[in-house]
């Protein structure tokens, strides 16, 4: 399958070269049996890559299995991914399989994985060298083959410094690292995305799609994005729902947006966030209070970054601007070689082709199924399939685009 192709099969939008480059090593991996380590934010799209691995792999007719080890209690981590033997412990009444054994020859993706206790990473340590295991409470040695996947937002080579992560798991782990890049960094993507979202919530809310005015896009590409394009989705989701007629005016998308401006957190109140500013709103709540400690720790950050591009460039005599200083890693994965742009990303021009792009889309788009079609013989459960979308998705294309069958 083309690049093309598999961004369309799995709903991945843009053309970014960052974005292309992970799913381009994904397809290079897939066939092998390497470890694959996948850094970046939350919210970008990380579970994608590990699907994209399993289904081109040798191992895409067995299991695949998504296990969150953040999300599993640390004292019964163990029992889950490796299994346990009957009173291993006061509720083990019966032994029981791990997720290990009932994935066997197939993908076990780890997402979160910096959140495993010391304890469980040695453990996985040994599955990964020999393909050995000892279920909680037995002397037995059980064998597994399965291949591993792990994803984390963590600075893991951070975290080994800090007594926090293995080493020698974290060399097992990183045969090849995929970098899903945040939304602050995708350039035009982020307009792609926002239109994507609004056709597909028109559609779910059957409504005519969202537009944004002019005057409002330019506070697309300034917005940080700490939410990546899970928030991106969520504010469109609102926004389809809650804004009277179809067009979106800067005023309006600045309202609901977490944070006012790029790089400055503000005082956020529920009030602000709603469309209709004359209705009273609660108090902040926690999970905004967290935001805004998150943002104020970013904003720390950069500003310790401003101060590094400064030395730097008094040490090589160069003017600020022209400073070649280290790329930041972030809190998402271990160091990694950037190459320093030319140019800040700036949004795009009024003269921008961006409609001739779309069009561009909506032209193979429609070649792709009038292609899926003729090879299924107009079968259109079977051309749906084909083509990774729904009849209903598949029937409202046809009309729309005016398909003779």
């Amino acid at each position: 399958m083309t690049l093309q192709q598999i961004k369309q099969r799995y709903g991945i939008i843009g053309n970014c070269r960052e974005i292309n480059t992970a799913v381009e090593v994904a397809m290079q991996v897939a066939p092998t049996e390497v470890s694959v380590l996948i850094n970046g934010e939350n919210g970008t799209g990380k579970d994608v890559f590990p699907r994209i691995i399993h289904d081109s792999s040798k191992r895409r007719h067995k299991q695949f299995m998504a296990i969150n080890t953040g999300a599993i209690p640390t004292g019964t981590l163990d029992s889950e991914l490796f299994g346990h033997e009957r009173g291993a412990f006061t509720s083990a009444y019966e032994s029981r399989k791990g997720y290990f054994e009932e994935v066997e020859d197939g993908t076990i993706f780890l997402d979160e994985i910096a959140e495993m206790p010391m304890e469980t990473q040695a453990r996985l340590l040994r599955l990964l060298e020999n393909g050995e295991y000892l279920r909680v409470g037995s002397s037995k040695v059980q064998r597994a083959d399965v291949r591993v996947i792990a994803a984390t937002n963590k600075n893991l080579v951070e975290m080994i410094r800090q007594g926090r992560f293995r080493e020698d798991l974290y060399f097992r782990l990183n045969t090849v690292t995929i970098i899903v890049p945040p939304l602050r960094e995708r350039g035009e993507d982020i307009e792609l995305l926002f239109n994507y979202f609004a056709l597909e919530f028109a559609d779910k809310y059957q409504r005519d799609p969202i537009v944004l005015e002019q005057a409002a896009i330019p506070l697309l590409y300034k917005y940080r994005w700490p939410g990546n394009v899970r928030e991106l989705r969520n504010l469109v989701e609102k926004l389809t729902v809650l804004v009277k007629g179809d067009l979106v005016s800067p005023t309006v998308l600045q309202r609901n947006l977490l944070v006012q401006e790029s790089y400055l957190p503000t005082v956020i109140s529920l009030k602000d966030q709603l469309i209709n500013e004359d209705d009273d709103g609660p108090d902040m709540g926690s999970a905004d209070r967290d935001m805004l400690l998150k943002l104020i720790y970013e904003l720390g950050k950069e500003v310790s970054d401003l101060k590094k591009m400064f030395s730097m460039a008094i040490q090589q005599g160069r003017e600020p601007s022209q400073a070649v200083y280290p790329v930041d890693t972030g809190d998402y994965g271990p160091p990694f070689y950037t190459p320093p742009r030319e140019t800040p990303v700036q949004p795009p021009r009024p003269n921008t082709p961006l409609l001739e792009e779309s069009l561009s889309l909506e032209k193979k788009e429609k070649e792709l199924i009038i292609k899926a079609l003729t090879k299924h013989g107009n079968n259109r459960k079977k051309a749906a399939k084909e083509l990774g979308i729904s009849e209903r998705t598949l029937y409202r294309k046809i009309k729309n685009y005016d398909i003779d069958l």
